[in-house]
């Protein structure tokens, strides 16, 4: 059984699916190199416009393969490089969203976070509970949990371990939007569908920029943000859509 699949369930998107379920995607190196080789692939895909990332219909992953890891060596464990795995998908330029439905717990909520966009369903539940078994966070839960929700909200998750829902992640700003459980994949296919309908070059700039920007100073920022405005006037998809814009007609964006 293929531990990670690829779907095409329409022009330009994408969707990636764990498909673990006897383990609830529990992220073992499989399935951390299976999401690596499709993320590598699929950047370089110029079809694809926005991937969607997802798990099963009650959990996304429930975490690291613990039996994987319980009598491993710190050596061993460095040995494993799964930082450079986890970089493929954080260097993705598509964007990416995570249709998060039950559990997005340890791994499974650090892997969320590499997103772009969360859509999670009222039953979703994000907890970074590795402090329970003698160890911290060590794929972004530290790091990209404080960016994202502030140092008091991430300090009680990590050194707690305990879970908070799909309501208080939003109020948290850990996610995106949270809609009934059974539309957990059909609001991230929308969503998807009409990012993809976005031109790709303005999609691929503003992805970057605001990435790049999030831990420069608000001047390199700005700099970062006028030069990429300045240059997608070099690009045929501007032209289109604003000539569409006054044609009061629908752009046909290309990626040119």
């Amino acid at each position: 059984m293929n531990e990670v699949i690829v779907e095409r369930p329409s022009a330009h998107v994408a969707v990636i699916r764990m498909n673990r379920p006897e383990a609830r995607n529990a992220l073992n190196q499989a399935v951390r190199s299976g999401l690596a080789e499709h993320f590598t692939a699929l950047s370089q895909d110029r079809e694809v416009r926005c991937i969607v990332l997802t798990g099963g219909d009650t959990v996304f992953a429930a975490g690291a393969d613990i039996r994987d890891m319980a009598d491993r060596g710190a050596v061993e464990i460095m040995l494993r490089n799964t930082h450079t795995l986890w970089q493929t998908i954080a260097a993705c330029p598509k964007p990416v969203i995570a249709a998060v439905s039950g559990l997005a717990w340890g791994g499974g909520c650090e892997l969320a976070m590499h997103a772009d966009i969360i859509v999670a369903g009222r039953s979703a539940s994000f907890c970074q509970p590795e402090v329970k078994v003698g160890i911290m966070p060590g794929a972004g839960g530290t790091q990209r949990l404080n960016r994202a929700v502030g140092k008091f909200k991430a300090m009680k998750m990590v050194l707690t371990g305990l879970p908070v829902s799909a309501d208080e992640a939003s109020a948290m700003g850990l996610v995106s939007e949270v809609v009934a459980d059974a539309e957990v994949h059909t609001r991230a296919l929308e969503l998807a569908q009409l990012i993809a309908s976005r031109p790709p070059l303005a999609v691929a700039q503003i992805k970057e920029v605001l990435i790049a920007g999030e831990d420069a100073s608000l001047e390199t920022g700005l700099m970062l943000e006028r030069k990429a405005f300045q240059l997608l006037f070099a690009s045929r998809d501007q032209k289109e859509g604003m000539h569409a814009f006054l044609e009061k007609r629908d752009p046909q964006f290309t990626g040119e």
